[in-house]
């Protein structure tokens, strides 16, 4: 592949420029990891118009989500922060919703649990941990894998998981083991993670759901 993912284009604009227009108008600055042909995703950066304010985050060597997460440590000046897979599509309308927590997930009912990341919830309705794959029956709450984190959570120590990564479920699952964590279910996510997914793309009315109000 010759374009990172986040760049490939949906409807004549990349995915990561959909989700970057989709975002609140509190948002005011964003900070990207990258890895694979990282000068593509910066000569977008560039070029953009969502965002005065960006930052490029090398990963080096990747050891998984939660590692990438740990290492925009540095780049974070405010006390709460979005994390956000560049290469899905995300309704405006759940991050606005994300916002109004002072820290959560987006989830969105799936039939087959064993696929996803699961969302498990306290009496409550707030987050309980994340598990990933389960091998329970449907429907659960998938992990979109949107959050809202607050600047404290790089406080938290995590370890590597069993295939040998950090995984950003475990700074979620312990962060939720100390406040709550709020749970917004998703009206629009859309994952692009094959070729057949990444055509359906093209054919959605994403104008109605990307765009914030």
């Amino acid at each position: 592949m010759t374009t990172p993912k986040p760049l490939l284009p949906v409807q004549g604009r990349p995915i990561l420029d959909w989700t970057l227009g989709a975002l609140p108008k509190s948002v005011d600055r964003v900070v990207v990891v990258v890895h694979y042909l990282a000068e593509q995703v910066e000569a977008y950066l560039r070029r953009q118009t969502f965002f005065k304010g960006w930052a490029i985050v090398p990963q080096g060597t990747p050891r998984g989500t939660g590692d990438a997460l740990r290492k925009c440590r540095d780049q974070i000046r405010s006390d709460r922060f979005f994390v956000i897979n560049g290469d899905d599509l995300f309704g405006a309308a759940d991050f606005a919703a994300l916002a109004a927590c002072p820290a959560g997930v987006i989830v969105k009912e799936v039939d087959e649990p064993k696929k996803w990341g699961i969302a498990f919830l306290k009496p409550d309705g707030m987050l309980e941990k994340l598990v990933e794959k389960p091998d329970i029956p449907g429907p659960r709450l998938a992990n979109t894998g949107a959050y809202l984190f607050p600047r404290e959570v790089f406080e938290i120590e995590i370890g590597l998981s069993q295939r040998g990564e950090y995984e950003i479920t475990d700074y979620v699952t312990q962060l939720a083991a100390k406040q709550p964590f709020h749970v917004v279910r998703s009206t629009f996510w859309f994952p692009i993670g094959t070729e057949e997914a990444w055509n359906a793309a093209g054919k959605l009315d994403l104008h109605k759901v990307m765009v914030p109000v």
